[in-house]
């Protein structure tokens, strides 16, 4: 049966977009982060890239926002989660970079358990 192209990913990562966060700019942080890792071949469709980024509702913490959560697997293959609040695109970019890389996530803007 034939189906949609699968793209492996290293990691995906998903900003909150609900009200709002977007009235503190996660919209804007999205569109930007995201032509940053199309430009950088980042994004999990180009050669080299295995980032995935997408939109997502209410991630819960409203008043931190805009708010990632960023899932990968960890040295052992295990999945797990990084959890960030403040984003900008920047930071989202520099997120992604790592996570593409196979490094450990930066710390910055995290929150949670680590």
């Amino acid at each position: 049966m034939d189906g949609p192209l699968f793209f492996p990913t290293r990691a995906h990562l998903l900003l909150c977009t609900g009200p709002r966060c977007s009235r503190r700019g996660s919209t804007r942080v999205f569109e930007e982060a995201w032509r940053t890792l199309e430009a950088r071949g980042i994004a999990y469709y180009k050669r080299g890239g295995g980032v995935r980024l997408t939109e997502s509702g209410c991630l819960g913490c409203c008043s931190y926002g805009p708010t990632l959560a960023a899932y990968y697997g960890d040295e052992t293959g295990a999945l797990t989660q990084a959890w960030y609040v403040g984003v900008d695109a920047p930071s989202l970019v520099r997120i992604a970079e790592a996570l593409n890389e196979g490094r450990t996530p930066p710390d910055d803007k995290r929150f949670g358990p680590r």
